[in-house]
């Protein structure tokens, strides 16, 4: 199927993980796609290996003149933007006592003013474009609860879920669609590094944690990237044109709302 036909996306964050299975999946449907990284050789690297329906765009989504730079160099590169998928997102933990103000201003500043200061830059550029268009935020199961040793990120990602809503009601009277996906544990480099900090949180052997809430995911495993793909494909399209200010939990039955 060519779902996606004709159409643009820019995705941060997509130079590995969850982003590149994205952007692979899109160009499988049709779509011209920006990879978008604040790592430019291997945004670049990402690019060819997806062949010429993919091109990199660095992109540091704590840095407003960036975000600015990455929409126009996409709109010029491919005509205009039709899909936005905010995936760029830092992950960190610690016991309440035990937080950083420098790690609450990053997560911050990378998982919501990101989020918000792209959505915005890109909304503006889809709203002149007179089409629509279809955002996509990266929200989490983690944005759904508390964790006691994930305070801040859980914040983060709470924040992305109320965005996301208030986002969507005020943008579709131009046509634009804004929802959320939730992923649960998903498996990757990225998990690799929250393993990391549970064992030494939980004074575990690196592993075990990544073990046991992959045993524990309903489903039977922790997730992977490209599990959360048809979901993206979904919201991408105009399948989802009368979906509105949603947050999809893709986790294999970790959470349910």
């Amino acid at each position: 199927m060519n779902r996606l036909e004709g159409k643009s996306a820019l995705i941060t964050g997509s130079a590995r993980g969850i982003g590149r299975a994205f952007a692979q999946a899109y160009i499988g449907e049709g779509a011209t796609v920006a990879i978008a990284d604040i790592d430019l050789d291997r945004a670049e690297a990402t690019a060819r290996e997806l062949g010429p329906a993919a091109f990199a765009v660095e992109m540091d989504v704590t840095s407003q003149a960036s975000i600015n730079a990455a929409v126009a160099t996409t709109v010029a590169r491919a005509g205009g933007i039709d899909i936005l998928v905010n995936n760029a997102a830092l992950f960190d933990m610690a016991p309440i006592v035990e937080i950083t103000r420098e790690s609450y201003e990053r997560l911050f500043s990378i998982n919501v003013s990101g989020t918000l200061f792209t959505l915005q830059a890109v909304a503006r550029q889809m709203i002149a474009q007179g089409r629509g268009g279809k955002i996509i935020n990266m929200a989490s199961q983690a944005g759904r609860r508390g964790e006691a040793l994930v305070a801040i990120y859980c914040a983060t990602k709470a924040a992305v879920i109320s965005l996301t809503q208030s986002a969507g009601l005020d943008l579709i009277k131009h046509g634009i669609n804004v929802n959320a996906i939730a992923p649960g544990v998903v498996d990757g480099e990225h998990w690799d590094g929250v393993d990391a900090l549970f064992a030494r949180y939980e004074n575990r052997p690196l592993g075990d944690k990544k073990r046991l809430v992959g045993a524990e995911v309903p489903f039977g495993r922790m997730g992977t990237a490209e599990d959360l793909t048809g979901m993206a494909i979904f919201l991408a399209s105009a399948e989802s044109n009368y979906v509105v200010s949603q947050t999809y939990n893709v986790d294999g039955g970790n959470w349910m709302s």
